[in-house]
């Protein structure tokens, strides 16, 4: 059998993609008799099918991984010695990991604001203009990209080279400020303002689908609200201020929360740009790198959990709103 699993040659490989092909026809079968006889076939057979794999994939993917990281969190370096809270006190006593958390706060705080505001802005201004749909495009584009290339790209935004005689800047930051006659400077060294430019990288992919989401909810306000509102003399900020902004709170709780998970879990741009050094870190970088680098595997797994605790209390709030929007309608 291991032989036939490890295909090498063409023609292996054919006979796996076949025996996958009629694996699946079977399965499929299978389920479609159910469905089309439900005399002959016990309901909660159909049920157990459906159910069941959706079932056993959380269980074995999901649900298991998160008990297994709860206990190793209360496990020393090797996963194995019981330590108690240990590793949840030394991420709120050790300075390093005290700066880590600081660095998240910044993150979650920055991030859903400025995207969220920067979006609603945008989307009101180009609102019914005549280069609407190039304008909100020109936006929207960085959500195309993944974090990896958006660090990748601002890396080389923020690249440094000495200033030399002979040595060019091939950060464009960098050339701006030699062109107005300013010295080139360490854009991701130096701290604490290393942290905030690679904010703005977040902020730059994220502001995008937050005009997306409010500029649909702009749309769909009603007419006459918004006649109503210019009979009694509101318009320009009065009516962004009393009108616009009510009317799509919903949407505003949705984006503010969905950048602020997608936030907490931030990686690939910490890890592309600096691999959170010069005091860059944030959580879900320091798990990693405690876990799969420093082989800390009891203090990434308190990381983890706690990012786990700050995440809940979002989706929560996230979900009462909604639901609390859809009782209104």
């Amino acid at each position: 059998m291991d032989w036939f699993l490890d295909a090498e040659t063409t023609a292996h490989k054919l006979a796996l993609m076949v025996l996958a092909i009629a694996l699946f026809a079977l399965v499929m079968g299978a389920i479609l008799f159910a469905v089309d006889k439900p005399k002959r076939v016990p309901q909660w057979v159909v049920v157990l099918g459906f159910l069941g794999p959706p079932v056993l994939l959380l269980l074995v993917g999901l649900v298991y991984p998160a008990l297994r990281t709860l206990v190793g969190s209360f496990q020393g370096r090797d996963g194995e010695d019981f330590v108690g809270v240990d590793n949840y006190a030394a991420v709120f006593t050790n300075p390093e990991l005290l700066l880590v958390l600081r660095n998240t706060v910044l993150w979650v705080v920055l991030v859903p604001l400025v995207a969220t505001l920067f979006g609603l802005v945008y989307a009101y201004l180009v609102d019914r203009t005549r280069f609407e749909n190039l304008a909100k495009a020109l936006v929207f584009l960085p959500m195309a990209i993944s974090g990896v290339a958006a660090g990748i790209i601002w890396k080389f935004v923020y690249e440094y080279r000495p200033d030399q005689a002979g040595i060019n800047q091939i950060g464009l930051l960098n050339q701006l400020l030699v062109w107005v006659g300013l010295e080139p400077r360490q854009f991701l060294l130096n701290q604490p303002q290393n942290t905030f430019f690679i904010i703005a990288v977040m902020i730059w992919i994220n502001a995008g689908f937050a005009m997306t989401v409010l500029s649909a909810s702009i749309k769909a306000i009603p007419d006459d609200i918004t006649e109503a509102a210019r009979l009694d003399g509101v318009s320009g900020i009065g009516m962004f201020r009393y009108v616009t902004v009510p009317s799509i709170r919903p949407a505003l709780v949705v984006v503010l929360t969905t950048v602020a998970i997608s936030t907490l879990k931030v990686f690939d741009i910490v890890y592309t740009m600096t691999g959170g050094q010069f005091g860059t870190s944030v959580i879900a970088n320091e798990f990693y790198s405690q876990t799969f680098r420093q082989g800390n595997e009891g203090l990434g797994a308190a990381l983890a959990v706690l990012l786990f605790v700050l995440v809940v209390p979002i989706i929560a709030y996230n979900v009462r709103q909604l639901r609390l929007s859809e009782e209104i309608r």
